[in-house]
Formats: structure tokens, C-alpha cells, sequence
């Protein structure tokens, strides 16, 4: 068909989206694409969108190739391999103009499923699979390894490094090489033999990958977890973040078992998050480096559990990999929904310590630092992922790790301290920064000893229900808060080459976007600061940067501008001075999206300053 609009034209730069059916076998096929134009030296950044359960229902997947290296969603599709007929009509919308369907045409299609202004490619996909093999499990296994093999003939990827990676795969099961690479030439020469190729859309090698390293972000955190210290995880799986517990048992099976063979780590599935997080509280308080990893619902069921730890003072650490909510919400989509849930988790008057992740690298780091934290501040430390980081490959810096680096277990008096005849009054504020002195069970034999209770007490650990008492720990746990600001992770600026009267404000998986969509402000003559924020509590360092601008965009991925009210209420800032950029479908956010949202709210302001003038005149 030729397409009424000039197809497009562009090497290294464009979107590829996969449309399928959950349980078909596609995944590894897809990912074999995209991991093939990555060893071709060309970043990729693929992103898997499934439904919430087994097979049955479509799937997708969806690969970004930006040799310039641009890792967030762009937005919109090139070349869309249309697998699926239930999603047909949505997915061929999809298709910038200009762009190109892939599907099987082993049957005929009405012509009204198509578009004018997109190139169709049919390849009998089917047809060629009912020729080739019986069994019906190999006819849609190898189809989709078969429109791998198609595609790299229309878009000039390698077939010899997809053959390496096939030989990869299936190390372990030689016989499952040769038919898989039959497969991949069955329909590359299918193309070869019967369409005009390449298409408008090539990829050419490059160099632009570098050392960088491609992993999801919950295996990153799982291995943090490990090097931080950890040794006991009590979890109940939840989606998006069980892949995090089963790969930190993976590396503890192999790093965390002495040479008799004795595993020197615990890692239990609890009946339920409730469970989890009472486990994880006992082995913190025990003096074990423990975590629990779940998502918003699992949060929400660990409240009092969160509440206790935060009052009687033991350090926890919690992975929240973030899907979409309330209730059950949407289990496989992203946001950024639990920010208020975590920051101010459990009943009364708390405030937790929250870190912001932006990549894979990020994840390992903060995973590892998160205990570090819980130790010297006495107190639950929340690392604040979700599903497009914790369960998509990315590419990031490879992980650094000091062997020197020793642990912080913050201020555990020992008992030679005791025996010295040092004070110790396990609430006590002696150093002027909030954080009282602690002991682990069976430091003494009959010194340092105290009872751990989530009622009030005094500096002592004695019950006590004196409002002086009560009021003197609120106020020490508010300045154990205070300290906390100059230990976490501090946010990272980025200032405009000209002036800039607008800043904005992000965190998280938001960043790869956000630095695509200053760029495209920039082109359009908008000059713009950024600060992404990396921790809570927010240093001085954030109010400063809202005082310095006009106004200040607050770009996050919730309904309620969760980090904007979070801004609000701890700097008593002026709203009006935050403007939320939000976005919550459920999908990544996407630069064209933030960069369209600011100018948009650019242009209503100075409409209104015009308007205003013209009155005042």
C-alpha cells in the first residue's frame, strides 16, 4: 500500500511497539529485539506493559531507540508490529503519520483497518509456521522469533549478534538453538525474498552505549540490599515488587553461604504484609540489618506496624516499588501514588525518611544507603521506586561499591561503654541531634537493658502518660527529622545557560523525561531550572530553589501532586507559586508530554499578565 504521507525517515531514532497476547511466549522475543540493537552499540529503552493477570489478555512492548541516549518514553510509535487483532483499531491509532504497520497478513484484511498515511507491511507469519511446523506450541513460539527475524531485514539490525544472543539464551538447552535460529532466517529471508528493504527506519551501529550496564531496577535494589547489609527479608508478594525479594534470595544464595555451606541470611514469605513488616520490625529491633519490599496496598496494611517502629525507635527499611491506586488500583501500571501514604505513614503525628531513586544505579545505591540511615536515625527508611523503573531494563552507570566502607550502625552503646558507667536512658536526647543512644539484646548481663513499648514513656523508657514526657520525645523525634536533612541523599540542580524565571521540580522516574523535555522547552526559547529532589525530609536547599523563580512546576506521575502537597506543607510555601504537572494514566510519563503542559501553563500565564495590563491601562 503506499501511504498518503511521506514515510518516515530516520536511523537511530524511533519507537517500536509491540502489540501481543500475555502468555503467547512473545516477552523473550521482544527483548531479544531490543537487546539486539543494544549490542549494536545504540541505547534502547524498552518498557513492558501487561495486563494483571496469567495470559489471555494483550500486552505490550514497547522499545525507544535514541542513540543520543534518551531513556524516557518519547511518545507516539514509528513502526508498530501489530500482533494482536483485539487491539487492532487502538494500536493502529497509535502510528505517528508517516510511520509503518507491521502484522500477518496470512489473512486478508478489510481495508478500512488501515490508514492512509502509514506504510503496511504484511508478512504471512502464520503461513509460513503451518508450512514449516506441527506442533501448535512451536507454530506461535517460533512466529514471534520469526518476526524478530523479519525485522531485521526491514531495519538492518545484525542477524548475527541476535544469533549470539539466542546462543546465550539457551546455553542451558542446545537443542533449542537450532530451531530458533531456523526461525529467525525463516523470516528474515521471507523479507528478503518478497518486500523492498530496508525501510524508512535503520539501525546503524553506533558507540553510544559505553560501559553503561542494561538491569531492572528491583534486581538493583535486591543486590543493594545485599551489600548494605541486610540479612533477613520478610515479604508477601505483591506486583510490582516480588522480583525484588526472589532476587535478593538469589544473591544470597550465592554471597550470604560460608564455606561449610550454612546460609547466613533468612528471607520468609510471610502469610501477609501485616506479618512482614511485624517481622521485620522484631529482627531491627534484635539488631539484623532487616527489609520488607511491597507496594501501596501492602504499605497501607502496614501502617501500625510502621507507626510502632517510628515511636519505639527501630530502624526498618521498606522497598516501595509504586503502582497505580487507591485499593487494588492498577497492579502493572506505574505512578508515583504513595508519596503522602509513606512520608506520613501511620496513625498521629509521624514523618518518615523517603529516597527517590531515578534509575537502576539509583536503586542499588539507596537500597544500600537506606540501612545505613535506618541505623543512625533509629527510625523506618522508605526507598521509593515503582513499576517502570523496578520491573523495565535500563540502561545506567555500572554500580560502584567502596570495599572500605564500613557500616553505619549509628549510636549502639556497647557494653564496655556500659561498664564505664556511662548514663544510658534509652530515649534520651544527649548529643542535641534527636537521636538517642541504643542497645542490642544481650549487650550486658544486666546493664542497658530497656522495654520497648509503643506507648509514651519518659526519656527513660518508664511508662508514662505526663504530657511534659510525651511532649519532650514528639519534639526530640522532630528534631531526629531535622538531622536526618543533612544525611540523606541531597537534591541535584541543573541551571539554565541563559536566566531562567521558571524552575521545576521532579523526582524519581520522572527524570529521564524531564531532561528530554528541557531540552525541547530550550528549542522553543524557554529557559527553565531543575532541581530533582532525591530524599524527604527537603533540605533548605529546595526552599531556596522555589524563592529563586517566579514559579516552580511540580512534575510527578499522581492525581493529587503528592510531592507539590508534601512541598507545602513542610516550607508553608504559597501554592500558587507550585504548579502541578501531573500525569496518571498509568503509562510512563513522556517528555512531549511535560514540555507541551509547561508551555501551555507558560501561555495562559502571560495571556493573564496581558489581560491584567490592559485592564490596568
Amino acid at each position: 500500500m503506499t501511504p498518503a504521507h511521506a514515510p518516515l525517515q530516520s536511523t537511530n531514532d524511533f519507537v517500536v511497539k509491540f502489540a501481543n497476547v500475555n502468555g503467547s511466549g512473545s516477552a523473550s522475543a521482544n527483548e531479544l529485539f531490543a537487546k539486539a540493537i543494544l549490542r549494536m552499540g545504540v541505547p534502547v529503552s524498552p518498557r513492558n506493559i501487561f495486563p494483571s493477570n496469567i495470559q489471555g489478555l494483550p500486552t505490550w512492548y514497547e522499545v525507544r531507540v535514541s542513540e543520543r541516549g534518551w531513556l524516557g518514553r518519547r511518545g507516539g510509535v514509528d513502526l508498530m508490529v501489530a500482533m494482536n487483532p483485539q487491539t487492532w483499531d487502538v494500536d493502529v491509532v497509535e502510528i505517528e503519520p508517516g510511520g509503518y504497520l507491521f502484522y500477518d497478513n496470512s489473512k486478508p484484511m478489510p481495508k478500512s483497518k488501515f490508514r492512509d498515511d502509514v506504510t503496511i507491511i504484511g508478512v504471512p507469519l502464520t503461513q509460513i509456521c503451518n508450512a514449516t511446523y506441527d506442533d501448535p506450541r512451536q507454530r506461535q513460539l517460533f512466529k514471534n522469533i520469526m518476526y524478530v527475524g523479519a525485522l531485521s531485514a526491514l531495519l538492518e539490525v545484525d542477524p548475527a549478534v541476535i544469533e549470539t544472543l539466542i546462543g546465550e539464551q539457551y546455553r542451558t538447552k542446545p537443542k533449542l538453538l537450532a530451531p530458533n535460529v531456523e526461525a529467525l532466517h525463516l523470516g528474515r529471508s521471507w523479507v528478503m525474498e518478497h518486500l523492498p528493504h530496508p525501510i524508512g527506519l535503520r539501525v546503524r551501529k553506533a558507540d553510544a552505549v559505553g560501559h553503561r550496564i542494561f538491569v531492572e531496577g528491583n534486581a538493583a535494589a535486591a543486590l543493594g540490599c545485599v551489600y548494605g547489609g541486610a540479612t533477613v527479608c520478610a515479604w508477601y508478594p505483591i506486583t510490582p515488587s516480588s522480583s525484588l525479594a526472589e532476587a535478593f534470595q538469589k544473591y544470597c544464595q550465592k554471597y550470604r553461604v560460608d564455606d561449610a555451606g550454612r546460609a547466613r541470611f533468612a528471607v520468609i514469605q510471610a502469610e501477609d504484609e501485616i506479618a512482614s513488616i511485624g517481622m521485620v520490625v522484631g529482627a531491627g529491633w534484635n539488631g539484623a540489618r532487616a527489609f520488607t519490599t511491597t507496594s501501596g496496598p501492602g504499605v497501607s496494611l502496614m501502617n501500625e506496624f510502621i507507626g510502632l517502629a517510628y515511636f519505639a525507635e527501630i530502624p526498618v527499611t521498606i522497598l516501595n516499588v509504586q503502582r497505580g491506586g487507591p485499593s487494588t488500583g492498577m497492579p502493572t501500571r506505574t505512578q508515583q501514588s504513595d508519596v503522602l501514604a509513606c512520608a506520613y505513614a501511620s496513625h498521629g503525628d509521624t514523618k518518615h525518611v523517603l529516597l527517590f531513586p531515578e534509575d537502576p544505579r539509583e536503586c542499588f545505591e539507596f537500597a544500600a544507603a537506606a540501612f545505613d540511615l535506618a541505623d543512625r536515625l533509629q527510625t523506618p527508611v522508605f526507598v521509593m521506586s515503582d513499576l517502570d523503573i523496578g520491573m523495565n531494563q535500563r540502561l545506567c552507570a555500572p554500580f560502584a561499591w567502596d570495599d572500605a566502607r564500613t557500616y553505619d550502625r549509628g549510636k549502639v552503646m556497647t557494653a564496655e561503654q556500659l561498664d564505664s558507667g556511662r548514663e544510658f536512658a534509652r530515649y534520651k536526647d544527649v548529643d542535641g541531634d534527636g537521636i538517642p543512644w541504643r542497645t542490642w539484646p544481650g549487650t550486658h548481663p544486666d546493664r542497658g537493658a530497656y522495654f520497648t513499648r509503643g506507648t509514651s514513656r519518659n526519656p527513660q523508657a518508664q511508662y508514662s502518660e505526663r504530657g511534659a514526657d510525651y511532649v519532650y520525645n514528639m519534639q526530640r523525634l522532630l528534631q531526629k527529622f531535622e538531622t536526618a536533612k543533612s544525611l540523606v541523599p541531597q537534591p541535584v540542580a541543573s541551571q539554565s545557560e541563559v536566566p531562567a524565571r521558571h524552575g521545576a521540580i521532579f523526582y524519581g522516574s520522572t527524570s529521564p523525561a524531564m531532561a528530554e523535555a528541557v531540552e525541547h522547552l530550550q528549542a522553543d526559547g524557554i529557559a527553565i531550572d531543575t532541581l530533582r529532589i532525591r530524599a524527604f525530609p527537603f533540605p533548605e536547599s529546595v526552599r531556596d530553589f522555589i524563592g529563586a523563580h517566579d514559579a516552580v512546576f511540580v512534575v510527578e506521575q499522581n492525581r493529587d501532586g503528592q510531592l507539590r502537597s508534601l512541598l507545602v506543607n513542610e516550607f508553608g510555601i504559597d501554592p500558587a507559586r507550585l504548579v502541578a504537572v501531573l500525569h496518571y494514566d498509568g503509562t510512563p510519563i513522556t517528555a512531549r508530554f511535560i514540555a507541551g503542559a509547561v508551555k501551555e501553563r507558560i501561555a495562559v500565564s502571560f495571556s493573564l499578565r496581558g489581560k491584567v495590563a490592559r485592564s490596568a491601562g
